[in-house]
């Protein structure tokens, strides 16, 4: 259920310079922030904050890809919960029903589930979507939960996970934790961040195309419709370019990474019954408006995909 390939941006900028935006992407003059985070084998974040002294408007790019066995059941992105507030995908493989690898609330509550590479796993270890799920329907902070999530860390496979609290009154909490790293979670400052299969700010070299891949297709958005921002990204996510040699993913993976090395040292995995089968865009604007951008695989199949946005405005 993992993702394979995420890019996550806040921004606070210069009013108006992009539609819907008000924000000017762009690295070097403190405009955006990044984060990535990987979901399951083969996966790269990227959050990025902005900001700028001529607003004080919030934005939130997040781009991410979702890699995964094309067998695994799983639903389309969304709205569920009690009353209907939490949009995401949902796992439905036997045992794991209900969790998510990503996922945002009306209320303002963001998370995102990358897996660790590891060779082998604990086939007892619990269910990492379940991370995502509780936090989207519970009401504790991002922070105290990530604190929370610590504690127990070791009850589950290598992940990381980054959750996020979104407000146009209160500003943005972004926190970040992986249980193969520090024993305990942080809050993201501003700055640019990169995760992928390993922990943040581990320098693996698709990480660091895919990185430059979305800074660049930012910087081209601006006072561009947001259409064309999520055109864009879509097309950073579906990158097959292999970066190669990486030595880094080599030594972390060893054996179980091997036979499909030059797939997976892409942004974009593709091998056979296994790799990137969902893309996934969020934009948040500066008055909480969302666009959130979802582009599936069909029926295990690469060649048929579909795509769907959901919108709505943060009630936080």
């Amino acid at each position: 259920m993992p993702l394979g390939l995420l890019y996550v941006g806040r921004c606070v900028g210069q009013a108006g310079a992009a539609q819907a935006w008000h924000c000017p992407p762009g690295q070097g003059h403190s405009v955006w922030d990044a984060v990535r985070m990987p979901l399951g084998v083969g996966t790269l974040t990227d959050v990025q904050r902005c900001e700028d002294s001529a607003t004080e408007g919030v934005g939130l790019i997040l781009a991410a890809n979702r890699d995964e066995f094309y067998s695994r059941p799983s639903k389309l992105a969304d709205f569920w919960g009690s009353n209907n507030e939490i949009l995401s995908g949902l796992d439905m493989e036997e045992g794991r029903e209900g969790g998510t690898w990503l996922g945002i609330s009306t209320r303002g509550k963001l998370a995102a589930l990358t897996n660790y590479l590891q060779p082998q796993l604990d086939r007892q270890a619990r269910g990492r979507g379940e991370l995502v799920t509780h936090f989207l329907t519970t009401d504790v902070d991002s922070l105290s939960y990530l604190k929370k999530v610590s504690v127990e860390g070791h009850l589950y496979n290598g992940f990381n996970l980054i959750a996020a609290d979104l407000s146009t009154a209160k500003g943005d909490v972004i926190c970040y934790y992986g249980n193969r790293g520090e024993p305990d979670p942080i809050v993201l400052t501003p700055g640019t961040y990169g995760l992928s299969n390993a922990l943040l700010e581990t320098p693996w070299r698709k990480l660091c195309f895919g990185k430059q891949l979305f800074l660049e297709a930012v910087e081209r958005s601006q006072a561009l419709p947001k259409d064309v921002l999520i055109a864009d990204l879509l097309d950073v996510l579906n990158n097959e370019e292999a970066q190669l040699p990486d030595p880094a993913i080599e030594d972390q993976g060893r054996e179980y990474v091997q036979p499909i090395l030059s797939k997976y040292s892409a942004v974009c995995v593709r091998c056979p019954g296994y790799g990137t089968r969902t893309n996934t865009i969020i934009l948040v604007d500066a008055d909480g408006h969302v666009t959130f951008t979802e582009r599936s695989m069909l029926n295990k199949d690469p060649s048929h995909w579909e795509t769907s946005t959901h919108e709505f405005t943060l009630q936080s």
